[in-house]
């Protein structure tokens, strides 16, 4: 199977649905939160192995128990899989932690930090008499 076949994309996409759904709804486990977001999963030709891109606002520590509670709760998640996708392989799954949210967040602060910056300079710039002379 090619990496970019339309098969190919929608098998990624169904599995990164399924594991988002079992990671909202299925797991309980405390170190999991619930801002944890499934970004992309990466599905190998054969089906034997999936990289699952793992998404979690806030700090590290947060991140290292994400990762952690996802290690220990992926052979449940691949039960999971097995029984609601009707795969030939159901694939072994490995958690990958993906700070590009977090990036997108941090940009989008710096970039309205920036807007605000230049706009009470053009605000105290009107203000500010001239002299024409």
């Amino acid at each position: 199977m090619k990496k970019n076949s339309i098969k190919y994309s929608r098998m990624n996409g169904e599995v990164m649905r399924e594991i988002s759904r079992i990671i909202a709804y299925d797991i309980k486990d405390p170190r999991i939160p619930p801002m944890t977001s499934v970004v992309s999963v990466d599905v190998t030709a054969d089906l034997k192995y999936a990289k699952v891109y793992v998404s979690v606002l806030g700090g590290e520590e947060e991140r290292k128990r994400t990762a952690e509670g996802l290690r220990s709760a992926s052979s449940h998640i691949r039960s999971c899989l097995a029984k609601n996708l009707n795969m030939r392989n159901t694939p072994e799954l490995t958690f990958v932690m993906d700070d590009s949210i977090e990036y997108g967040v941090s940009m989008s602060r710096k970039i309205a930090q920036i807007n605000h910056t230049e706009m009470e300079d053009a605000d105290a710039g009107e203000a500010a008499p001239e002299d024409e002379e």
